[in-house]
């Protein structure tokens, strides 16, 4: 079963989503809950696929809004790490296309901190 691990930077920007883009943040959120039913029944995580469902650098996922929907939403992404070792799914932030570029090299260092250091 796996388990979900929301990051303080999530719950921060979880927070400015609620107040300013909420139908962007229950798209999202929906479908990352598509996401994890589905991972419940794959043997490897790897092989989830969906077309809301993106690779970024460093085995992150991004999810989108897409979706059904009667208005147009934002381009957002939620930012994910499948941790397949524990069957963690790391929730890095949320945020859309202005934010990428920093959102991605947030994802970065999130990776990074999870790693052990290397032994001499």
């Amino acid at each position: 079963m796996w388990k979900l691990q929301p990051a303080p930077t999530f719950e921060r920007a979880k927070k400015r989503y609620e107040k300013k883009r909420p139908l962007e943040l229950a798209a999202v959120l929906r479908n990352l809950g598509r996401l994890l039913e589905r991972l419940a029944e794959l043997p490897d995580c790897r092989a989830a696929q969906f077309g809301f469902l993106h690779p970024e650098p460093h085995g992150v996922w991004a999810i989108d809004q897409h979706g059904p929907s009667k208005v147009r939403l934002q381009e957002t992404r939620l930012y994910v790490f499948p941790s397949g070792y524990d069957m963690t799914l790391h929730i890095i932030t949320v945020g859309n296309k202005n934010s990428q570029a920093s959102d991605l090299q947030l994802t970065a260092a999130f990776v990074a901190s999870l790693s052990p250091p290397a032994r001499p």
